[in-house]
């Protein structure tokens, strides 16, 4: 049973930085890809960042594009997201997610597994 565990999310002021971490649990995860992906209220649910598991080859929305940087420990089974330079528009709530494919896909459809997901206020 995979288990994804996010945390790090809380309330920021516009401009500052946060780190979020995924810890995965469950099943060896070579050749998947781990993603992140946002819900803001009433809105689709958007891809933030990829990286492959193996290769750490990465893949960004335009939007977070040189402000957020996706890394990963592969000795921890841990994938981060740091966040610099929020902005209120950053506002959701952030789920990370685990793809099988093995391909840097941005549609949440592809991901099969999911965290509980954690809670990002950017405040103007």
């Amino acid at each position: 049973q995979v288990q994804l565990v996010e945390s790090g999310g809380g309330l920021v002021q516009a401009g500052a930085s946060l780190t979020l971490s995924c810890a995965a649990s469950g099943r060896t995860f070579g050749g998947s890809v781990m993603g992140w992906f946002r819900q803001a209220p009433g809105k689709e649910r958007e891809f933030v960042a990829a990286i492959t598991w193996s290769g750490g080859s990465t893949r960004y929305a335009d939007s977070v594009k040189g402000r957020f940087t996706i890394s990963k420990d592969n000795a921890k089974n841990t994938v981060y997201l740091q966040m610099n330079g929020l902005k209120p528009e950053d506002t959701a709530v952030y789920y990370c997610a685990v793809n099988a494919e093995g391909i840097l896909l941005i549609s949440y459809r592809a991901y099969a597994y999911w965290g509980q997901g954690t809670q990002v206020t950017v405040s103007s």
